[in-house]
């Protein structure tokens, strides 16, 4: 290892995950991969990660641990097995979007082991993780930030610091804020197509209405584009991850005495469309959630 290459524990290897660790042999860190399942980690041994059985092997020895997984009580479980293997003085970026209630117990569960605690979320989804162009909201001690910012470097294109205690959950709170609006466009993004169907309108004089004015966007296009053009699969961002961010808002709303319907009703769609059997697909296709099973 070199003043700028770590050994890097990596805990989840779904979407993001995969992408993540792929990007972090690349730039020459040490990577070993755990995931639950292990048939989703074994395609990374090709790219030169080692795949281990335990969460506990895989942070072993790490100079850093980074967890990806679905949410942060699988974060909080997982943890709790791994820890003790941790050698003391290692950071943890802790980069599942998890819940407000939940970051300062996994800090808790951090300093308990002697771990350097860091809320890491990212922005971006499957290609701007695979091309290593995500943003990476960080908040914890600045005295540990050379171990952490090679990762941060090798993942992605951007680092937003928000502050110097990972237990306030600063970066959680912005990539929360952030979430919000990339659902709500996504779940208007599907609205607008089923009515345009429902009401027998090209879509295609929809998009040239709002053309280069301030209520076109890229995100519409893309979104537009998979629902249009039958390409909901692989998932950048899967239905059934979409509902869980939504309710995390919902909730975190809740606990500041503000009331976010868009989000509630966002969540109700993506349920409803991963009733559907649309759950494994990308987030777009909420879509689906306008009409009954039927259509």
């Amino acid at each position: 290892m070199t003043d700028t290459t770590r050994t890097v524990g990596v805990l989840g290897t779904g979407i993001m995950g995969a992408a993540m660790a792929r990007n972090l042999v690349g730039a020459g860190h040490a990577v070993r991969v755990w995931n639950r399942t292990r048939a989703k980690a074994e395609p990374l041994a090709a790219d030169g990660a080692e795949v281990v059985d335990t969460a506990a092997e895989a942070v072993r020895g790490a100079d850093v641990i980074l967890t990806m997984l679905y949410d942060g009580g699988t974060v909080l479980e997982v943890m709790r097995e791994a820890a003790p293997a941790a050698r003391a003085g290692a950071a943890w970026a802790q980069s599942t979007t998890a819940g407000l209630d939940t970051v300062p117990e996994l800090a808790a569960l951090a300093r308990e082991h002697g771990l350097l605690f860091y809320d890491a979320p990212v922005l971006g989804t499957k290609q701007p993780a695979e091309a290593g162009r995500l943003t990476v909201l960080a908040a914890g001690p600045a005295d540990g930030r050379h171990a952490v910012t090679p990762v941060f470097d090798a993942v992605g294109a951007r680092t937003v610091w928000t502050g110097e205690d990972g237990a306030a959950a600063t970066s959680t709170r912005l990539k929360l804020v952030a979430n919000s609006w990339v659902l709500a466009a996504t779940a208007a993004t599907g609205e607008a197509l089923a009515l345009a169907k429902g009401l027998g309108v090209d879509p295609r004089g929809f998009f040239d209405l709002i053309s280069g004015g301030p209520l076109d966007m890229g995100y519409l296009h893309a979104k537009a584009a998979l629902i249009l053009d039958d390409e909901l699969l692989p998932p950048s961002f899967a239905v059934t991850t979409a509902e869980k961010d939504a309710r995390l808002i919902v909730a975190a709303g809740e606990s500041c005495g503000v009331r976010l319907d868009v989000a509630a009703a966002s969540a109700e769609r993506f349920a409803r469309a991963a009733a559907q059997g649309h759950g494994a697909q990308d987030m777009a296709a909420a879509y689906f959630a306008s009409f009954d099973e039927k259509s």
